[in-house]
């Protein structure tokens, strides 16, 4: 009987003989390996595409000189292309074209065509006119690539459903420079190059887009024998404050950087969602070790030794994890496509747009969730094997042991709850690692399975609460709970791993909601927004522009925002400048410090949390930015929350910086009305003026409403796995009362001989699900609470640098309680009806 093939035979068909308990495992382990491998493979299919992409662009670069996004003075070009180190140099001007009445844009790059052959070949231009080779010299030739013709010369759908005009008429591209229109005739294509992209000459682009004497990067094919660390070496010294070397895949590395964060709380989320999997495991296998009592105990009297039957049980677990497992990669890749196909490698958050990776299939990314999938299995397993090895044969024979079977004494496990929450507080005093917040997420898996430990001392101490004043159903119901506290880990464990996991994120998001709803009220104090452009792109408001709008009938008032974005170090991503007025029409969120500029010493400056953060710094720090090809010191004067920029930010007043740039461009511009006058009436007079085609205009409130419903595009994720753990939650009540039922056939026998009927009997479960179902509920509103206390306090503010106030959704978090105490209870009397159809006497007489 101990022999492998018999014991292979006792322990797994176990499992068919339970299918549909082993089905909602496997199904809760699958799903929480697919969701955390359908955002690792997207995540990577975009990143391998956008490094492809840089690739291509970069050629045979071995070096690039990188500084602002809106360019650096062409002035370093010669230093660095006579160096003995360089072999050769290529200048690149690249613009974010805007296109007049279209919402997409076409990124062209300028370059110089003798140059580019040696450095980049794949963007060398062909011609339309076959032997005009010097076509690319022409200032107004554009060349393009297939993709690029074939999605600019199609009417686009716009967000509001409006049809969008071509930006491709016959031979002709109309970009925007400023407010006004350019006609770029398409005179060839790009048959090495892929993606949406434009070249044309350099001195072109920038007599054109009005960037005359500017660069926005330098590739650099080094001399033979020169490695790139000798090169940064000798370079570095040379180059002004805010350009960098690095080699060209580093860029791929930045954008990866920018979108960690993000995508490694989809992991962790989808990771909580595989341990509550576990739980169901542990709630499913802990019952049947309890209902093969016998069985074991014959086992063991056979010679079976507790190794055996440890490692027996194992592979049980370690068979549902296997085959929940594969089967979640499966769906994991499914799900990675049908991504891609309706929205794209964005993330659901703005990352990656624009791109269309294909999807590849991972093995070792794959193989390393199927193990993961194992491991939950395994995890699941290992309490209850444990247990049951425990338990002597003779006892284990015992009538009425089943239900307390593989359970420990509540006192054992109200210390081990304790000590579990003493460990997820000191998790979270450690700073992240990498960025990543691994204390907070660690602090958040202590904390669950804590109020899972801590169930059975949580049923003692409020069972009694609830005794008075109740009819029969209910005191037999609570009887049984005060003598089997044990019942409510088995049943409990999954409500509790669920309840805390979609309360933890329902606080968490109504308090990030309310705060960015704040937030954006006191930044958008103005009546009227006008947007030319995004930072980088060629649509600007100039001085005379900005004329104009204030000399319109009905404007009070006109404050402008002009946004920049410095390279601080090779190594960081960009980081955002805000030049604006400070008081007045323009309200900061201040967290610390004062509008109050200091007196004397530098200009001041104000800092957002991420940037403060980041830098260390503090009011009355002083912090240097590059600006006008040299460092400037400003002075801390405040630090400001900003939802926007999430890897920092700082404002300082428009006046210092036009004192210090001489740059007078403008993005943004926020206009106030005088009292009485209509701001869409001024806003006609806008289009009129100057044509719709050329800037967008907003009322606040469009912007917020807008604004919160990406917001809540970027949770839907969030909201989806939230509702896959209650899902599974009530998968562990479903499963639990139906063996429980189908193990008390005697008890229900004999409470039929005492008078009760089948429906009283029905309601006597449902009652001890609903107690059951409480108290897990309970459990969970407790730890729901503290790890969304994790989540605002230490995660996020480790992962965006982002604070934001508590705000918990009382009637939301009440109707869900007891909306998923009323399911528990009907999921319950379902699971048990098939107990209740057996005969009275055939159920007593089991038991003789």
């Amino acid at each position: 009987m101990t022999s492998r093939a018999g014991l292979r035979h006792v322990f797994l068909a176990s499992l068919l003989r339970r299918r549909l308990a082993t089905a909602l495992s496997l199904f809760a382990i699958a799903l929480g390996v697919a969701l955390g491998l359908a955002v690792q493979l997207i995540h990577g299919a975009a990143l391998d595409e956008f490094g492809r992409g840089v690739r291509l662009l970069a050629g045979a670069a071995d070096l690039q000189l990188v500084g602002p996004r809106e360019g650096f003075d062409e002035a370093i070009y010669p230093v660095l292309a006579l160096r003995a180190e360089i072999a050769a140099a290529s200048p690149v001007l690249e613009i974010e074209a805007r296109l007049p009445g279209r919402s997409d844009s076409l990124r062209i790059l300028g370059i110089d065509l003798f140059r580019l052959a040696r450095v980049q070949p794949a963007l060398l231009p062909l011609a339309n006119e076959s032997g005009n080779h010097l076509a690319a010299l022409q200032p107004d030739a554009l060349f393009v690539t297939d993709e690029a013709r074939a999605q600019l010369s199609q009417a686009l759908r716009a967000a509001d459903g409006t049809l969008q005009p071509p930006a491709i008429d016959g031979a002709t591209l109309l970009a925007q420079s400023g407010l006004e229109s350019l006609r770029l005739r398409l005179a060839g294509s790009l048959p090495g190059a892929s993606g949406v992209l434009g070249v044309m000459d350099l001195a072109g682009a920038q007599q054109h887009f009005e960037r005359i004497g500017v660069l926005s990067r330098i590739d650099l094919k080094l001399a033979d024998g020169i490695t790139p660390q000798v090169a940064t070496a000798a370079l570095a010294p040379l180059l002004p404050p805010g350009l960098a070397l690095r080699r060209p895949e580093a860029a791929a590395g930045e954008a990866g950087t920018l979108t960690r964060a993000y995508r490694v709380n989809l992991t962790m989320l989808a990771a909580i969602a595989l341990l509550t999997g576990g739980f169901l495991v542990f709630s499913t296998q802990l019952l049947s070790v309890a209902r093969r009592r016998r069985e074991f105990a014959l086992l063991r009297a056979l010679g079976l030794v507790r190794r055996q039957l440890v490692r027996g049980l194992l592979a049980e677990g370690a068979v549902v994890g296997l085959i929940g497992g594969m089967a979640g990669v499966i769906v994991g890749h499914a799900l990675a496509a049908l991504a891609f196909r309706l929205v794209g490698a964005d993330l659901g958050a703005g990352f990656f747009s624009g791109l269309t990776p294909a999807l590849h299939f991972d093995p070792v990314l794959s193989l390393g969730y199927l193990v993961l999938g194992v491991l939950a299995g395994m995890a699941g397993t290992w309490l209850p094997a444990r247990e049951a090895a425990r338990v002597p044969p003779a006892h284990a024979l015992r009538a009425g042991e089943g239900e307390r079977a593989g359970l420990m004494p509540v006192r054992v496990r109200a210390r081990s709850a304790v000590a579990l929450l003493a460990l997820a507080a000191l998790a979270c005093l450690p700073p992240p690692v990498g960025g990543v917040p691994l204390g907070g997420y660690a602090a958040v898996a202590l904390v669950l399975v804590a109020a899972v430990m801590a169930l059975p001392a949580l049923t003692r101490a409020v069972l009694p609460l609830l005794r008075r004043g109740q009819g029969v159903m209910w005191r037999l119901a609570h009887a049984r709970l005060c003598t089997m506290p044990g019942q409510a880990v088995v049943a409990g464990a999954g409500v509790v791993a669920s309840v805390a996991l979609a309360v933890s994120m329902a606080i968490m998001v109504s308090s990030f909601r309310v705060s960015v709803d704040e937030w954006l009220t006191q930044v958008l104090p103005a009546d009227l927004y006008l947007r030319a452009s995004s930072t980088g792109n060629s649509g600007y408001l100039d001085p005379q522009a900005l004329a104009r709008i204030a000399a319109i009938p009905g404007v009070a008032r006109v404050d402008t925002t002009r946004l920049v974005n410095l390279r601080l170090s090779a190594d960081e991503p960009l980081f955002s400048v805000l030049a604006r007025p400070v008081g007045g029409n323009w309200g900061l969120p201040l967290v610390a410090g004062t509008l109050d500029a200091p007196a004397g010493g530098p200009p001041p400056v104000w800092v957002s949390e991420a940037a403060a953060d980041r830098h260390g710094l503090q009011p009355g720090d002083t912090f240097e930015l590059p600006l006008g090809g040299r460092l400037r010191r400003f002075a801390v004067a405040g630090i400001w929350r900003d939802y926007a920029r999430q890897h920092g930010a700082a404002l300082i007043d428009h006046r210092d910086y036009i004192a210090l740039t001489g740059d007078t461009r403008v993005n943004d511009a926020a206009l106030r009305v005088h009292p009485g006058t209509d701001p869409q009436a001024v806003a006609g007079t806008l289009r009129a003026l100057f044509g719709s085609a050329y800037f967008t205009i907003a009322l606040p409130g469009e912007i917020r409403a807008l604004s919160l419903r990406i917001f809540d595009r970027t949770f839907l994720i969030t909201y989806l796995m939230e509702a896959v753990a209650v899902l599974i939650g009530l998968f562990g009540i479903a499963t639990t009362f139906a063996a429980l039922a189908t193990t008390r056939q005697g008890e229900f026998g004999m409470l039929r001989h005492l008078g009760l009927r089948r429906a009283e009997i029905g309601r006597l479960i449902a009652a001890e699900g609903a107690l059951t179902a409480g108290l897990g509920v309970l459990a969970g509103l407790i730890a729901g609470g503290a790890i969304a206390w994790v989540l605002i306090e230490v995660i996020n503010r480790q992962s965006f640098h982002w604070s934001m106030e508590l705000a918990v959704p009382w009637a939301a978090l009440a109707v869900f309680a007891v909306s998923l105490i009323g399911l528990a209870a009907l999921v319950a009397r379902l699971a048990g009806g098939h107990a209740m159809r057996r005969s009275a006497v055939l159920a007593v007489k089991a038991d003789w």
